[in-house]
């Protein structure tokens, strides 16, 4: 699959994993790696503007690091990590840091 051929909304129905990505770059392949989470585990979720968004591992408490990568420039991404009590930490496009997964996707949304 290519980059242009990355649906904008949300796949409910299967994942398409990072390795399906002939464009992926390494921030996305390896996002799991220091929390143990296979290149086979990393998902593509969804269309943000400009940005693609794949996540490493679950999406409930646990280990998972989310990667937004811009569509139009792919060495340009940030994350987001989650960690299992719940919170979390990463810069945003703006490079604020958050605490919050929502307040980092809108800053991907700006």
């Amino acid at each position: 699959m290519h980059t242009a051929d990355l649906p904008a909304t949300p796949q409910r129905d299967r994942n398409i994993p990072a390795s399906a990505w002939v464009e992926a770059p390494d921030a996305v392949l390896h996002a799991g790696d220091d929390i143990g989470i296979p290149p086979g585990r990393v998902d593509y979720k969804r269309r943000l503007g400009r940005w693609l968004l794949w996540r490493a591992g679950p999406a409930t408490k646990a280990d998972a690091r989310y990667v937004a990568v811009a569509a139009d420039d792919l060495t340009a991404h940030h994350t987001f990590r989650l960690f299992p009590d719940g919170t979390g930490e990463g810069t945003g496009p703006s490079g604020k840091m958050h605490a919050r997964f929502r307040s980092w996707k809108e800053d991907l949304n700006q």
